[in-house]
């Protein structure tokens, strides 16, 4: 009887039989780490701005997400697909050709072994979540006075889960923080938020991005309201009740989970989001997605840097912003 080698498969089970998720995205996007944003360069990303791509191991296994293009997301074999324009069959060869894996006999250079020993690659499981924690204050007079802006009391702080914050501490050690700083708590994570801050330092956060805020507020209503930002919700709350939130305007917050639990609860449902290219990008992704209805603020208020509701309110008054939801039919009389 002649013994050899059982022939394998060409899939993406027996590709992870013999090398990690990370090395191949070590391998084919090069430094990062894990759970951290960092910028696109595979798609040329302008780091004068705020980075916006991630690996993260959020959901057991390894994926990518560019907040900035959602056309770059998924798992390490549908990044070798975008890298090369590919089809899914053909990035496995991809990867069996370039790591030497031998799944496919003429690939068998082993050049993966040598890959395991010499690429830096970050640990998988180590990082997952920093761990923020607080020591939370009464607010300041400063504090109020910016949420008054808004029409936003002390009251709805507290009923939205908005604290102030005296000190904060980044994986056990004393973070430093602007004067004016504010706690927005998730179900036991920390969003901070530093308004006028630069965008690079205007939020440090632990919290998952599938988090949705005021999920009880939409428990058996008719229609959900879905904005993107505490701001927006306590603001849109002041005109209709069954309001949440998303972490960001990326559909990468709409886990399945997510989805059902917003449709279980609404028969209809609304995206109110900013009115900025990447808002409207955002809404018209949603909406195609899961058959979601979409209002933004008009584009009439861009010449003055409005783009959310919340700063509509703040500008041109509640009056405005009733009156435009209501001409959308997003609001009755």
């Amino acid at each position: 009887m002649i013994k050899g080698q059982k022939k394998l498969e060409l899939t993406a089970d027996n590709i992870l039989s013999k090398i990690s998720e990370m090395i191949i995205y070590r391998y084919y996007f090069g430094s990062f780490e894990l759970n951290e944003a960092t910028y696109n360069h595979l798609r040329g990303e302008d780091r004068s701005g705020t980075p916006s791509f991630i690996i993260s191991n959020r959901y057991g296994h390894l994926h990518h997400h560019d907040f900035s293009d959602s056309n770059w997301s998924g798992s390490c074999f549908k990044l070798v697909q975008q890298i090369y324009g590919c089809s899914y069959n053909e990035a496995l060869k991809i990867i069996d050709k370039d790591l030497g894996l031998g799944i496919l006999p003429e690939n068998n250079s082993g050049i993966y072994r040598k890959l395991k020993k010499e690429l830096k690659v970050p640990d998988e499981t180590s990082k997952r979540y920093s761990l923020i924690q607080v020591v939370t204050r009464k607010f300041t007079k400063e504090e109020l006075d910016y949420w008054l802006q808004y029409n936003i009391s002390e009251k709805e702080l507290k009923d939205n889960h908005v604290y102030s914050i005296k000190e904060m501490f980044l994986n056990k050690r004393r973070h430093p923080l602007c004067d004016l700083r504010f706690g927005y708590l998730y179900y036991g994570y920390w969003k901070i938020y530093c308004p006028y801050e630069d965008k690079k330092k205007k939020w440090i956060s632990n919290v998952p991005i599938t988090t949705l805020d005021g999920k009880q507020n939409i428990e058996n209503c008719c229609t959900a309201w879905i904005t993107k930002s505490k701001k927006d919700l306590i603001t849109l709350k002041k005109f209709y009740p069954y309001v949440i939130s998303t972490q960001n305007e990326s559909i990468s917050c709409f886990s399945e989970e997510n989805i059902k639990f917003i449709k279980d609860n609404s028969k209809k449902q609304i995206v109110l989001y900013d009115s900025d290219e990447a808002g409207k990008k955002a809404s018209l992704e949603v909406t195609k997605k899961f058959g979601f209805g979409y209002c933004n603020v008009p584009n009439k208020y861009l010449e003055e840097g409005i783009t959310d509701f919340s700063d509509l309110y703040r500008v041109h008054g509640e009056q405005v912003v009733k009156d435009y939801l209501i001409s959308k039919k997003v609001l009755e009389k």
